[in-house]
């Protein structure tokens, strides 16, 4: 059963290149508010959980937090994470190991490439585990049936 949604923020960097971004068209969402790094003001983020591949897995117990998610390539999200933990500490969460990305990958910055979700995959499968309503996030993602197939949802 599909709870109401606690806030999403997605800081996106201002290098995003908006033609390959996996969230492009999502900006629009009431669920979600987009911030752009570095020029970006970040809103409260209290009580909020870091979307990272260090944090211990995401889970239905997290329901009511927001999330906060880094929209960048790898060697950028390095640079906006330590930005984000100089302004505020926040318990970190991950995709729980096993989902297979569709995305086409052409960086080496990633340090397991097929793990290596693109930011909608990641969105949705954090909704799912959280119990948030992930209609439409896929809707303009060019890989969602190959995404959904490889991960039988």
């Amino acid at each position: 059963m599909m709870q109401s949604s606690a806030p999403t923020v997605i800081l996106r960097h201002q290098r995003e290149n908006l033609k390959k971004c996996s969230l492009r068209g999502l900006e629009p969402r009431q669920d979600l508010q987009f911030v752009t790094y570095p020029n970006g003001k970040l809103p409260d983020l209290s009580g909020f959980l870091l979307l990272a591949i260090d944090g211990k897995p995401l889970s239905a117990s997290d329901s009511s937090r927001g999330l906060l998610l880094l929209d960048a390539t790898w060697r950028y999200a390095a640079v906006m994470r330590r930005f984000v933990d100089s302004q505020v500490t926040l318990e970190c969460r991950s995709i729980p190991a096993g989902f297979i990305t569709a995305y086409p990958r052409v960086q080496n910055d990633c340090p397991d490439p097929d793990a290596g979700l693109a930011s909608v995959e990641a969105l949705y499968i954090a909704y799912l585990l959280t119990g948030r309503d992930p209609s439409g996030l896929l809707d303009g993602y060019y890989w969602k049936e190959d995404f959904l197939l490889r991960n039988k949802f």
